[in-house]
C-alpha cells in the first residue's frame, strides 16, 4: 500500500501491538489525544476522534484506516461511550467516505457478545465445550461499552451498504504482550498475543472484502470464538496458543515459538 495508513487510538495497547509488529510495513499516520511515547513511526497527529475537522484532516490522503480510538473501559458510563465510541466511530466512517478511503478496520470487542459468555461460563471456556461464536450471531452486549461496540459494527454495515466502504470489524479478545494468564480459564480462552494481533490487522489491510465480522484471538485450545471466518476472509494464520506455554513463561515448541512474524 503506497498511501499512509491512519491508525486512530495509536497510543493504546492495541495500537502498540500493531506498531510493534508492523512499524516498518506501512507508512503510518498516528492519531490520538496524546502522542505515542518514544520514537513512533510515521506522522503523529494529536486530536479528538469526535472532532470532525481534525478527523477529516487526518484521514485525507490515506489509503486505509484502522480505527481503535474510544473509551476502552467496560465499566464506562453511557455518556462517555456514546460520545467517544459511537459518535467518534461515526465521525471516522464519515470522514473515510468523504476522503475516498476504501477500507476501514474497526476494533470491536468481545463485550459486544458478552451475554453469550455470561450465561455459559465457566463451561464455555473449556476445550471440550463445543460452543463457538462465529460472527453470524446477533450482538448480545454484556455492558454499555459492549453496546457501543455493537453500534460501531452496525455503523460499519451501514457505511458498507450505503457507500460501498470495505469494513472489517474485529471482536478483540484479551490482548496480552507476553503470555496468557494461567490462573483463570477465561484468560486462556480469550488470549490474543501481540504477534497475532499485528498479523491479524495486517491481513485486514491486505485482504479484499466487503463487510466482515471476525474474532481476534490466538489459536488457543480453549476458545469459544471461531477463527474460521478470519481464516477464510482474511487469510489469518495465528501462530500462538495459550496452551503452549510452560510455567516459566516460555512458549513450548510449535505455534508458540519466539521468532517474530
Amino acid at each position: 500500500m503506497d498511501d499512509p495508513v491512519l491508525l486512530t487510538g495509536a497510543s493504546g495497547r492495541v495500537g502498540a501491538a500493531i506498531l510493534d509488529g508492523l512499524a516498518d510495513e506501512y507508512d503510518w499516520r498516528l492519531f490520538d489525544r496524546t502522542p505515542p511515547t518514544g520514537d513512533p513511526p510515521g506522522e503523529v497527529v494529536v486530536g479528538d476522534v469526535t472532532d470532525d475537522d481534525a478527523v477529516g484532516a487526518a484521514v485525507e490522503g490515506t489509503g486505509a484506516v484502522i480505527h481503535l480510538a474510544g473509551d476502552p473501559r467496560p465499566e464506562a458510563a453511557w455518556e462517555s461511550v456514546w460520545h467517544n465510541n459511537v459518535d467518534g466511530t461515526q465521525t471516522v466512517f464519515e470522514a473515510a467516505v468523504e476522503a475516498g478511503v476504501g477500507k476501514v478496520a474497526f476494533a470491536s470487542s468481545n463485550h459486544a457478545v458478552g451475554a453469550y459468555e455470561d450465561e455459559r461460563a465457566p463451561r464455555v471456556y473449556r476445550s471440550d465445550s463445543g460452543f463457538r461464536l462465529d460472527g453470524t450471531e446477533l450482538p448480545r452486549p454484556g455492558n454499555l461499552y459492549g453496546v457501543s461496540k455493537a453500534a460501531g459494527e452496525t455503523l460499519g454495515r451501514y457505511y458498507h451498504d450505503r457507500h460501498d466502504l470495505s469494513v472489517v470489524c474485529v471482536r478483540i479478545g484479551n490482548l496480552a504482550a507476553e503470555r496468557p494468564p494461567e490462573d483463570y480459564e477465561r484468560g486462556q480462552a480469550m488470549w490474543l498475543s501481540y504477534r497475532d494481533c499485528a498479523h491479524l490487522f495486517d491481513r485486514c489491510l491486505r485482504s479484499e472484502y466487503g463487510y466482515e465480522i471476525v474474532y481476534g484471538i490466538s489459536d488457543n485450545d480453549r476458545k469459544y470464538y471461531s477463527l474460521e471466518r478470519a481464516r477464510e476472509a482474511l487469510d489469518y494464520e495465528p501462530r500462538d496458543n495459550s496452551a503452549e506455554y510452560d510455567s516459566e513463561d516460555e512458549p513450548k515448541d510449535g505455534n508458540g515459538s519466539s521468532d517474530e512474524r
